[in-house]
C-alpha cells in the first residue's frame, strides 16, 4: 500500500535514485506516509498523461481520491528516454508497417517506480491480451500496487513484457490507437469495488458480472407511467421476497437472451 499525501518532485528536486535508473522525471508525484495510513496505488504509464489525468480527477475516481481511499500516479515514460530526441519507438525488425515501442525507456520507468514504491502487479494493455473480466477487477481492487502500461503504435517489444513479467490484458476484440482508454476503464472497474468508494457498497455487489454471475436486472424510477409505459406492478408490492424473485428472474432472462455464454449450467457445481 502507499500513503495518502504527496510531495511533488520538480526537476533537480531532492530524493535519491539508484545510479542504474533514469533520474526522476518532470512532474511525477511521490507518495509519502501520513499517520501510518496507506491506500492502494494505481500507476498508469502513458505517452499522453494530459489525456488521462482529468478523468482520474473526475466523478467516482476523483471522489475516491478525495476520500483518501486510493491514489493515482500518471507517468510519461518518454521522460525516461536517454537520447536528445526522447525517442521511445523504432522500426520493427523483419520489416512491416508502423513503429514498435522500444524496451529501454519503459523498463527504466518501471524499475524506477518499483524502486520508489515496491513491486507492482504489472498489466500491459494489448489487443492480443487476455480479455478483461469483472473477476480481474475484483482482484485488482484488493491489490496494493497496480501498474497499467498503455501501448501505442504497433505495440511493445516482446522482450520487455517477458523480462519484466507483464500480464497482457485486452478490453475486447477491437483495436484502438492506444491503451489509455483501457487503462482508465480497468482503473475505474477496480476502484469502484473498494469499500467506501460508492455511496452504497451494495451497488458494487449487485452489479452485472459480480462474483462470476450474469447480467443485472432492469431498473425503474419516477415517473410511474412514462409515454404509456408502466413500471412493473411487483415493484410497488412492498413484498421484498417477491421483488427479489422477480429481479432474479429478469436477470436470468436478460442473461440468456443477451449473453448466453454467462448463463450458469444448473448441472454444474
Amino acid at each position: 500500500m502507499i500513503p495518502v499525501n504527496m510531495e511533488k518532485i520538480a526537476p533537480g528536486g531532492t530524493g535519491s535514485s539508484p545510479p542504474c535508473l533514469t533520474p526522476r522525471p518532470r512532474g511525477v508525484y511521490l507518495v509519502r506516509p501520513i499517520f501510518g495510513v496507506y491506500v492502494p496505488l494505481f500507476s498508469i504509464l502513458t505517452l499522453f498523461p494530459d489525456a488521462v489525468e482529468p478523468y482520474l480527477g473526475a466523478s467516482i475516481l476523483g471522489l475516491a481520491r478525495k476520500k483518501g481511499l486510493v491514489e493515482y500516479l500518471c507517468v510519461d515514460f518518454r521522460d525516461f528516454a536517454r537520447d536528445r530526441h526522447r525517442t521511445v519507438d523504432d522500426r520493427p525488425f523483419g520489416g512491416g508497417p508502423g513503429m514498435v515501442l522500444r524496451p529501454e525507456p519503459i523498463a527504466a520507468c518501471v524499475e524506477w517506480l518499483e524502486h520508489e514504491h515496491g513491486p507492482f502487479r504489472k498489466l500491459a494493455l494489448c489487443p492480443a491480451g487476455t480479455p478483461f473480466r469483472q473477476s480481474l477487477a475484483e482482484e485488482l481492487s484488493t491489490t496494493e500496487r497496480v501498474l497499467l502500461l498503455c501501448g501505442r503504435y504497433e505495440g511493445y517489444d516482446q522482450r520487455l513484457l517477458d523480462e519484466l513479467g507483464f500480464e497482457t490484458v485486452s478490453l475486447g476484440d477491437y483495436v484502438l490507437s492506444g491503451g489509455e482508454l483501457g487503462a482508465m476503464a480497468i482503473t475505474e472497474a477496480a476502484v469502484r469495488l473498494i469499500p467506501g468508494v460508492l455511496g452504497d457498497d451494495r451497488s458494487a455487489t449487485e452489479d452485472s458480472f459480480h462474483g462470476g454471475g450474469g447480467l443485472d436486472h432492469p431498473h425503474y424510477t419516477r415517473p410511474r407511467v412514462w409515454r404509456e409505459r408502466e413500471v412493473p406492478e411487483v415493484l410497488f408490492s412492498g413484498n421484498h421476497e417477491s421483488i427479489a424473485e422477480w429481479r432474479a428472474e429478469q436477470a436470468q432472462e436478460r442473461t440468456l437472451d443477451r449473453r448466453p455464454d454467462l448463463a450458469k449450467d444448473d448441472n454444474q457445481n
